[in-house]
Formats: structure tokens, sequence, C-alpha cells
């Protein structure tokens, strides 16, 4: 019996180291599961900070993504808005553009009306100049008739002796009935240098005689206005307080009041008295290149500027009363002698007559076929000097613009757009200066060139002739003043 319990004894322990071999494979099975586990949870829990990392950035781009949906919500809105106003703009905008078109289909029936008024207005006025053409004719028969008889109303005055009267009596009585006439004198052909002035620095665009005086004033680049004495060629006023340079020169009829015309769009007024500045009249929006006062009022200015306009000017109040807009720019302009009329020269080549009252334009004539540089009135008033860039010089009756005779010369060249030629005080010649320093002088009876005079080095800008007679200034583009006479002594 003991021993068949000890074998039971040695089969449980057989059973048990049998079980606990199974065991041990079975905990080695589970190290090694619970090892691969381990190895699991780490993968997963990389796997979640990725994930989480992914999460935190996939809500930032969906906040950022929110954000950017609100802002285009909003200008979608301001879209909308803007295109329900543009949708009402569009409507206003189409009906004006009907009210437009209608007013444009009116227009064009008014002008298809005017132009029918025009053709027929043209041919009674060709009609009308063929009859005052045949009238010409008639009158300029009557009056080589009258020539005739006057010729010989002559011939018989010179075997009489008294020539010199006739000729007075003809060519003299208007003169004789102008203020300062007793100052008057022939002028004769000048052939001398006899003062060459240093004047400005830098060019001399414009010199100007003082009323029935030998005093002349002169106007430069240096942006100064000096009064000389050409008997002795010195100095006696300089005139300050122009901000440019003196593009042209005008002075009252009293002496009193000197105006220039200014590259920095204004006009400066002098009381030459004082020499300071009295007035500086500003409204031009370019360069004022012309300038002229009234024969018979001191208060009357008008200038011409490169903004196509020219301006009337109350002197006494200091500024502008009338405006006259065109459309090619003003060279040059003057007064009539009666300062009712306004004579331009522009650049198209047409000389212009204006009413200064209303502004109206008067006549026009095509005098050039370029630019007119130069504007020159005759003593009495009935004969308009114009020059022009084509290197011509034409005299025209300015009651009636026909044109009386043609200067010109193979030699002379204009200097510039505002070269300045003038008529000498008796009307019987004109002076001009060329590019190449000379000055030409033409006999207005003939046609011819009677002179040319040699003292400039450099182009002359500007021509002026004593109303005594004597002497003839020019000025030039490097500043200097030449003097002119005959050679007889003042």
């Amino acid at each position: 019996m003991y021993g068949s319990c000890k074998y039971l004894l040695y089969l449980r322990l057989r059973h048990f180291i049998s079980k606990g071999s199974e065991w041990k494979e079975k905990a080695e099975s589970l190290e090694v599961e619970l090892q691969q586990c381990y190895k699991a949870q780490a993968r997963l829990s990389e796997q979640l900070v990725v994930e989480v990392a992914d999460s935190r950035v996939s809500k930032a781009l969906v906040q950022e993504k929110e954000a950017l949906i609100s802002d285009l919500q909003n200008e979608l809105s301001l879209a909308r808005d803007e295109r329900s106003r543009l949708t009402a703009c569009l409507e206003e905008k189409s009906k004006a553009l009907e009210l437009l078109m209608n007013e444009h289909q009116s227009l064009k029936e008014q002008l298809e009306a005017t132009t029918l008024r025009a053709s027929n207005a043209e041919a009674e006025n060709k009609m009308l100049i063929d009859r005052w053409m045949l009238q010409k004719m008639k009158d300029a028969e009557r009056l080589n008739d009258a020539n005739s008889v006057y010729g010989d109303i002559l011939d018989q005055l010179k075997v009489s002796s008294i020539e010199q009267l006739a000729r007075q009596q003809v060519d003299g009585v208007v003169r004789q009935s102008e203020e300062g006439a007793e100052c008057y004198i022939e002028s004769p052909i000048p052939t001398t240098c006899r003062q060459r002035i240093p004047a400005h620095n830098g060019g001399c665009a414009s010199i100007l005689f003082e009323y029935n005086s030998s005093k002349l004033m002169s106007g430069g680049q240096d942006q100064t206005i000096k009064i000389w004495d050409t008997n002795t060629g010195s100095q006696s006023q300089t005139l300050h307080g122009c901000l440019g340079t003196v593009l042209d020169l005008c002075i009252t009829h009293d002496n009193r009041s000197v105006i220039a015309a200014s590259s920095a769009n204004n006009l400066y007024v002098w009381d030459v008295s004082s020499g300071r500045v009295r007035h500086t009249l500003t409204g031009h929006v370019d360069k004022v290149c012309a300038v002229d006062v009234s024969k018979v009022s001191t208060r009357s200015v008008v200038s011409a500027a490169y903004d196509r306009t020219i301006k009337v000017w109350d002197l006494h109040k200091g500024y502008c009363v009338n405006t006259l807009l065109f459309q090619s720019n003003c060279n040059t302009l003057c007064f009539s002698m009666d300062g009712e009329t306004i004579c331009s020269g522009h650049v198209d080549g047409n000389l212009r007559l204006w009413d200064i009252k209303t502004g109206k334009l008067l006549s026009e004539v095509a005098a050039h076929s370029l630019a007119i540089t130069s504007l020159s009135l005759s003593r009495n008033g009935n004969m308009i000097l114009t020059s022009g860039r084509d290197n011509l010089h034409n005299l025209f009756d300015i009651r009636t613009l026909e044109i009386c005779a043609t200067l010109r010369s193979n030699g002379y060249r204009v200097a510039s757009n505002w070269s300045r030629s003038c008529i000498s005080a008796d009307d019987g010649y004109v002076a001009s200066g060329s590019v190449d320093g000379s000055v030409h002088i033409w006999s207005v009876a003939n046609a011819k060139i009677v002179s040319t005079l040699k003292e400039h080095t450099a182009p002359v800008l500007s021509c002026s002739w004593s109303g005594l007679g004597k002497p003839l200034a020019t000025s030039d583009k490097n500043g200097n003043i030449c003097i002119w006479n005959d050679r007889s002594p003042f």
C-alpha cells in the first residue's frame, strides 16, 4: 500500500512536472506576446502623437479657412453693394447717353441747316467779291487818272521851285496833326555804328525808344530793364523786380510807366520816376511773349502768351477785363492808332484784327507761310508791317488788309520767333536783323535794300527806330546794343 501510494505520488509528480513544462512554455509564449503588445503599444503611442499633431495643424487650418471664409463673405457683400451701385450708375449713364444722342441728332440737324446757309452765304459772298473787284478795277482806273493829273501838277510845282512844299502837303498833313509832330524829322539811312553797348547778360530780346526822346529802354535775359542815353551810351536807370526773361516791352505815351512781358508768365509794370514795380499782372499760364499799351489811353494794355490767349488789362486797377481765345499761339501784337482794335500775329502765319470792346474777331489774312514774328504800325496808323519766319516782310493796308509791298533779301534770315522789326519815323524805311548779325534796311518806296549794317557778332533779335527820326537801335543774342546813325553829327 505504501508502494502504491508512492507510485501515485510519483505519477502526480510527473504530471505536475509535465504541467510545469507546459506552463513554462505558456509563460514564455505569453511573455513573447506581452513584448509584442508592448511594441504595438509603443507604435500606437507614436502614431497617436503624430495624429494629435496632425489634428492640431488641421484645427489651425480649419480656423484659418473659417476666417478666410468670413473675409470672403464680407468682400462678397461689398461686391454685391458695388454691383448694385454700378447697376444704378449704368442706368443713369444709359439715360444720359440717350439724352446726348438725342441732342447730337438735334445738333446734327442744326449743323446741316447751318452748312446750307453757309453755302448760300459763300455763294453770295463770291458774287459780292466779284462785284467788289469790278468796282476796285474801276476805282483803280480813276486813281490812275488822278495820278496822271497829280503828276502834271507836280511837274508844274517843280518848275515853280516848290517841290519840297508840295511833298510836305501830300505826305505831312497827318503828321503835323499828331502829338509830338514838332519833334518829328525825316529819318536818314543809318550807316555808322556810333555806340556799341554791352547791355545785358545772356541776350537782349526787346528794345524800345521813349516817345519823342532819344532815351532807349532794353530788356534782357538777366531779368532787368535798363534805360540808356543813346547820345553818350551811358546807362541812366535800371528797373529790377522781373522774375523771368524779358521778352517784350512797351511804354505809355506819357513815358511814365513801363510794362514788360516775361517768361515767368506775368507782366510787370514800373513807375519810371520811382523805379518801383507798381503792378504785377497775373493770369497767363505760360510765358508772356508780347505786350502793348494803347496810344490814346494810359490804362488799356494787351498781352499775348503761349497759353493761346490775349488778355486785356486795366492798368489803373491792375486786373484783367477781357480774355480772347484762339487756336494758334500769338507771337506779337499791337494796338491800332485809335485804340479800338488789336492786331495780332500768330504761329500759323495769320494776321488777325480784334475788337477790343467785344473781343470778336473782325478780320484775318494769311500774311505769311510760316509764323509771324513781329508787327509794326506806321506812324499814321494806316500801314502795318508783318515779319515772318519765311524771311519776308509784308506791308498791309490795315483798313482793307490788302498787301502793298513785300520786302525780301537773299542774305536775310530771321533769328527767332520773336525777332522784332521796325518802320522808320517817316515810314520810309524798314529795319530788321538777321541770324548772321547783319541789319538790313529796305526802302518802302521801291522795296529794295538800301543798306546792310554789320557790327553785331551774334543773331540780331530786335530793332527800334527813334520817333525823332534817328538813331536806329539794334540788339543781339549776346546782350549787346548797337546805336546807328548817318554820318552827320547828332
